[in-house]
């Protein structure tokens, strides 16, 4: 079992969440979040007065999955939540290993679980 999480950028979410659909994902968590990388915030303007936005919203998608699912996964997420010809502050995916998995309301363990 694998966990996928994507930072992407908030407009981008519905075509995400459709993307993973149509690849027969079932359960994501989404949390807005804020954050920078290369983008290392921006400047703007707001009654006369200049200031520094140093981190920008972000979403942060969490996918829990079986093994076999990750390249569809990242496929899925990469292809959608990329801007037009890709630009910076696109976003991140990272796979982590999932030891464990327990459905709360059966007690159901492992990928059963999912």
């Amino acid at each position: 079992m694998k966990m996928v999480t994507a930072i992407i950028k908030p407009f981008k979410l519905d075509d995400v969440r459709e993307a993973l659909s149509a690849i027969g994902v079932t359960g994501v968590t989404a949390t807005e979040v804020k954050g920078f990388g290369r983008q290392k915030g921006h400047t703007e303007l707001y009654r006369g007065a200049e200031y520094t936005v140093d981190f920008l919203p972000k979403v942060k998608l969490e996918v829990a999955i079986k093994a076999d699912q990750v390249e569809g996964v990242i496929e899925a997420i990469s292809g959608s939540a990329k801007a037009d010809g890709g630009k910076i502050g696109d976003g991140k995916i990272f796979v982590t290993s999932l030891d464990e998995v327990v459905r709360i309301r059966t007690g159901e363990t492992g990928s059963v679980a999912l």
